[in-house]
């Protein structure tokens, strides 16, 4: 698989199966976390074995099941690129274990802040979680919003590369499915841009990331 098999194939799951995430592939996850927490400065672990983070009520309304492992993005509250840099790197971890074998779900409200054993200094903030593990499915695939309902630019007179980058940020998760992100073009770069809301930073992440990924071409 590689990485625009692995974002067609990704989709979030909520139940997972009784299966330790260990050996070669829990030493090459947590290889990638720690390549990504270097280049992203934030703080990025994986907590594995842990049934506490999601035993809360809006994790079982969320329907939870067995989302004992997870990884948890942590940053100094003074950061204002915390949020989509979390996002950015979050999501190429979460393809990197689509590759492997491993499902996941971003989770930004439902699981216990409190309960979380990531290490949190003052000063420092919980932005998110992945949930990880080997899923009972694959997941379903979510409505889309279409190219012209983000883009000014008709796809005919795209670029290829930028096409390929617009395609691919559809894909991309966001926090309640709403894609609340534009993009254009600016000469030979890309501009993507969102509104303002709950997790919409992390969501211009992640969006950056695939279009990214796809296109080889950098975007602001």
């Amino acid at each position: 698989m590689d990485i625009q098999e692995a974002i067609l194939a990704r989709h979030s799951v909520r139940q997972y199966k009784n299966e330790p995430i260990e050996g070669p592939v829990k030493e090459k996850l947590e290889g990638i976390i720690g390549d990504c927490e270097k280049e992203s400065g934030l703080k990025i672990r994986l907590i594995t074995d842990d049934p506490e983070c999601f035993d809360t009520f809006l994790a079982h309304y969320g329907k939870f099941k067995n989302a004992v492992n997870y990884i948890a993005f942590v940053a100094d509250k003074s950061d204002q690129t915390a949020d989509e840099k979390a996002g950015y790197y979050g999501e190429k971890i979460v393809l990197e274990a689509q590759m492997m074998g491993l499902n996941t779900c971003w989770v930004g409200g439902t699981y216990g802040k409190g309960k979380c054993k990531i290490d949190k200094n003052a000063g420092e903030k919980i932005i998110c979680v992945i949930a990880i593990g080997y899923g009972e499915n694959e997941g379903q695939a979510h409505k889309s919003k279409t190219v012209d309902k983000i883009c000014d630019i008709s796809p005919d007179d795209m670029p290829v590369w930028f096409r390929n980058g617009v395609k691919a940020a559809l894909m991309a998760p966001t926090a309640l499915n709403q894609q609340k992100f534009r993009i254009a073009l600016d000469g030979e770069e890309a501009i993507i841009t969102t509104k303002r809301g709950a997790f919409t930073k992390v969501d211009l992440g992640i969006v950056k990331y695939h279009f990214e990924v796809v296109s080889g071409h950098k975007c602001r």
